[in-house]
Order: structure tokens, then C-alpha cells, then sequence
């Protein structure tokens, strides 16, 4: 006790280690997110060159979100993915966590087996993808014309399949992240719940209806808003699938959108408006989604 009073008494070393961490802060996170908001009113013409002082009016960048029809089609296809992500990412999650904690013998090789796809580039995982989906000689055209269920290839990538192409691996690469999650919140419920539970006659999906799900809303919750706000942010899996192309402007997402008007068409002033647009949808909807699904300081 003594040790560590006098350890919280010598503020020296923990200056040593907090104002590094405070200064990389700083530097990397605080400063490019304020001369991004500048950014957002001033003039930009090219990536890479200075400002040309603030637009003429200085919110016409502001005013163009609501006049861009690319960005109410980004915003539409990630209010779609996030929907997608909360049900199945989380639900598959949920089922898998599930399964897994109700098993003995080989549960962690599935847990190693779900969480794999997290730790593969996402590069790698665009271009696996990319194969999958190939219109000659994909595995996917390969084993539906096998099964008969289709007589001729199709296109995967075109306007009218485009969306569960591009929505399918960013659900399922996710899906291992609430999964590990999940499973840690199951293993910190006692067992002798369980078994209290068991003589009552509460077992099956009884026992996962009022034992299990109650006493895992927090970790939910958590899983929920992550989910959310991630999805606002999904850029490196479409973009390498998709890239530019997106079929006929009907794929964007509001982060491939952003990177596309600042990278690609050079509109740096518009593109740090999008990523402000980004931001704000993040805190609003992380504000909605604590409200919703409100941890209980009960359990």
C-alpha cells in the first residue's frame, strides 16, 4: 500500500510516459482533424497544393452535399451496410459465440478458425474476392452452372449484382471480430447460473433466452455500436474490388466517395466536407445507438 502511495506521489515518471502518447496525439489525430475542417471551406484546386484562400461563399462546399446525387447513393448504400452489419454481422456472431461456448473439445481451434479473416490484409481478402467473383472462370459462376442453377456466367460486378458483391466481404471479414468478443462476454458469465438454472428446468433456448442474452446486453450494446460507426468508415475492402469503377456511380460508399473526390479528381476542399459529414454521422449515431441500446449498470 505504501509502494503504491508513493509511486502516485512522484508525478515524474508518469509525465515520462503520458506526454509522448498526449504529443503523438496531437500531432497525428488532433491537428490533421482541425485543418481538415479548415480544409472543408477553403479553396483546393489539386491534391498536394496550397489553399487559395476560403470559397466564395465559404460553406458552398456544405451546400454541395445536399446537391451531389453520388453522395445521397453513398449515403443510401451505407445506411444499407450498416443495417446488413448489425443484423449479420452481429447476429452470426451472436449464433457462432453460441455454438462455440456451448462445446468442450475443439472450441478453441473455431475460435482461431473464426477470428482468422480479421488478421488478413484486406488487400488480400479485395483480390480473393475478386477471384470468387470473376465473371470467366469464377469459383462462384464455376459451381452454380455446376449445380445447374445457372446456364451462363454472370456478371457479379455489373449494376444489378454489384451490391451483395460488395457487401458480402466486408460482413463476413467482420463477423470473427464480435464473434471473439462475444465469446469473452460468455466466458465471464458463472456457471453456476447455469446449473441453478439446469435444476429449475431451464435449459436449451430457455436458458439462452433468459439466462444468456440478458446477461450479455452490454457486450452487445458494444457490438451494436461498433458496428454502427464501422460502417461509416469501410473503405479498403470495396475500393480494392471495386476501385474507381464503381457500376455506374451506383456503388459508392461514403468513405470510397471521400477518397475518390480527394485522391482521384483532386477536390481536397470537397472531400475533407465529406469526411466532416462522416464524422458527424459517426457521433450522432454512436450518441443514438448508447441511447437505444444503453448498458444496465445491474448486470
Amino acid at each position: 500500500m505504501n509502494s503504491s502511495s508513493t509511486l502516485y506521489k512522484k508525478k515524474g515518471p508518469l509525465a515520462v510516459f503520458l506526454i509522448p502518447a498526449f504529443a503523438f496525439l496531437i500531432l497525428y489525430l488532433y491537428y490533421p482533424f482541425l485543418q481538415n475542417i479548415v480544409n472543408s471551406f477553403s479553396d483546393i484546386t489539386g491534391l498536394g497544393t496550397p489553399a487559395q484562400g476560403l470559397n466564395d461563399p465559404w460553406w458552398s462546399n456544405y451546400a454541395e452535399l445536399f446537391r451531389d446525387p453520388h453522395l445521397r447513393t453513398a449515403l443510401i448504400n451505407t445506411v444499407l451496410l450498416t443495417v446488413c452489419t448489425v443484423v449479420f454481422q452481429v447476429g452470426i456472431a451472436l449464433i457462432l459465440a453460441l455454438l462455440v461456448d456451448s462445446i468442450r473439445v475443439g472450441a478453441q481451434a473455431f475460435r482461431t478458425l473464426y477470428f482468422f479473416p480479421i488478421v488478413i490484409s484486406a488487400t488480400a481478402l479485395g483480390l480473393m474476392f475478386n477471384l470468387i467473383f470473376l465473371f470467366n472462370g469464377g469459383m462462384l459462376n464455376q459451381l452454380l452452372m455446376n449445380l445447374g442453377l445457372i446456364s451462363k456466367n454472370i456478371d457479379w460486378k455489373d449494376a444489378d449484382h454489384f451490391l451483395p458483391t460488395m457487401l458480402t466481404p466486408v460482413m463476413w471479414q467482420y463477423v470473427g471480430f464480435y464473434f471473439v468478443i462475444l465469446v469473452t462476454g460468455l466466458n465471464n458469465i458463472s456457471q453456476d447460473l447455469y446449473e441453478a438454472a439446469a435444476l429449475d428446468g431451464c435449459v436449451g433456448l430457455a436458458k439462452v433466452r433468459y439466462i444468456t442474452l440478458p446477461l450479455l446486453r452490454n457486450v452487445l450494446c458494444t457490438c451494436l455500436v461498433l458496428a454502427i460507426t464501422g460502417a461509416l468508415k469501410v473503405f479498403d475492402l470495396p475500393w480494392v474490388m471495386f476501385g474507381a469503377g464503381m457500376p455506374q456511380n451506383r456503388g459508392w460508399l461514403t468513405g470510397t466517395y471521400m477518397y475518390h473526390q480527394t485522391f482521384n479528381r483532386g477536390n481536397v476542399d470537397y472531400g475533407s466536407t465529406i469526411a466532416m459529414l462522416i464524422v458527424v454521422l459517426g457521433v450522432v449515431l454512436s450518441n443514438v445507438a448508447n441511447r437505444v441500446f444503453k448498458p444496465r449498470n445491474d448486470l
